[in-house]
């Protein structure tokens, strides 16, 4: 991934994928370090359980309405161990500053009251998964 390329976009279309192949993109927050896109997100949504079942995705950058900006780029997510999740919240916050903190704040609350629990994708280039 070119991360020079997605660090000038805020958002990035993240396409994760239905059994039957359907292609389900959504505009995610991001962050890049050592090549490799990292996202939070809640564990009861649509892309977690498509990424349980289908590692494969694609991404490009966007707009805040999931415009485009730039070629997608084929690659495979994974969910993170309870042991990285501090540091890829700590790149996150440095790219988003205090609007990352106030939605941590104000908005993650909420999803941890309805008793949902985040985690962090790390998504990697499908050229390096390879090797």
């Amino acid at each position: 991934m070119d991360s020079e390329t997605f660090a000038r976009f805020k958002y990035c279309q993240l396409v994760t994928f239905r059994r039957n192949g359907t292609r389900m993109p959504t505009p995610v927050w991001f962050a890049v370090r050592d090549g490799r896109l990292l996202v939070k997100t809640e564990t009861p949504s649509g892309k977690v359980k498509r990424i349980r079942n289908d590692a494969r995705v694609e991404v490009a950058p966007c707009t805040l309405r999931g415009g485009l900006r730039g070629p997608f780029v084929a690659g495979h997510a994974r969910m993170l161990p309870a042991a990285e999740e501090s540091a890829a919240e700590a790149v996150l916050r440095r790219r988003y500053g205090v609007g990352r903190k106030i939605f941590s704040l104000v908005v993650e609350p909420f999803f941890h009251l309805r008793g949902q629990r985040s985690v962090y994708l790390e998504i990697a280039p499908s050229a390096e998964v390879a090797r």
